[in-house]
This record gives C-alpha cells, structure tokens and sequence, in this order.
C-alpha cells in the first residue's frame, strides 16, 4: 500500500490554526486542467483563494483535492483544486503559514513532446491577494474630539 501524503494534513492543520487565531487563510495553487478556478483570476498559471469561513460555502479539505464554493464577482462558483497543486498556505495578515512543492502529474510517453518546459521551483515570495481582497488602506490620524453645540 503507498504511503498517504502529509501535505493534506499538514493543510488542514494550518488552516485551523488560521481559523483559530482569527487570521484569513489564503491557499495558493499552480493552475492547470484539472483545476476548476475561475480562469480571469488566473495570473502566471497562479491563482490566491481565501477559503475563511465567511468567504467559502461546503469547504471540504480531502486528501486529493479540495473542494468548496465561493463567490466571484457576486457570482457562486464551485471551487476544486488538486492537493498536489496547492503550493502554500498563509494567514493573509502576518504571512504566516507554509508552502509546499508541487507535484506535477507524470505526463504519458506521448504528451511528453507537447509540453513546454516547466518551472518547478517555488516563487520567492508569497503572493499577493487580489484587490478584492486587499486590506482596507490605513485611515487618517484622528484628532482630538471637540464638541459643537448646535441650535
């Protein structure tokens, strides 16, 4: 019998500890075919989901894939990734959390002449939420409360 992965573990793990420190929990994935994602938010095959409980519907963390619902410009869209293509997982507000390698499906003797070079080294940095998703910008100094008798 093969030995079971610890990455899907390891993935549910720190998205309790996200949860548990009231931290957003953020996923990032290497998109390809047999990911269902919202395809305009793909960028650089790449793609952020935040998975907190107020974003996702039915969040289930398999040990081959995860599934969920979300929506995406107010429209509610099914969400499944490969555990094999989840490259990190990090609290949106610290950074906090871990990233992964990913596993590349081992593609057939025929497919082998259709691909093009692949990187396979992970990115230098985590990446950044999309705007939707971006924190409030900060608010201006607050001066000192005055009271204004009005008649």
């Amino acid at each position: 019998m093969a030995e079971i992965s610890n990455k899907p573990y390891l993935l549910r793990a720190l998205y309790e500890w996200c949860v548990d420190n009231g931290y957003t929990p953020h996923l990032a994935v290497k998109v390809d075919s047999r990911s269902q994602v919202p395809t305009e938010h793909v960028r650089n095959g790449e793609i952020t989901l935040n998975i907190s409980p107020g974003a996702v519907h039915k969040l289930q963390m398999g040990n081959e894939a995860i599934e969920f619902s979300a929506r995406f410009g107010g429209v509610a869209r099914h969400i499944s990734v490969p555990v094999a293509n989840v490259y990190a997982l990090y609290a949106r507000e610290t950074g906090h959390g871990m990233t992964f390698e990913v596993e590349l499906p081992k593609p057939s003797v025929q497919s082998l002449a259709e691909l093009e070079p692949v990187s396979s080294g992970l990115p230098a940095t985590l990446p950044v939420p999309a705007e939707d998703d971006a924190p409030e910008p900060p608010k201006p100094p607050a001066r000192k409360p005055t009271l204004r008798r009005v008649k």
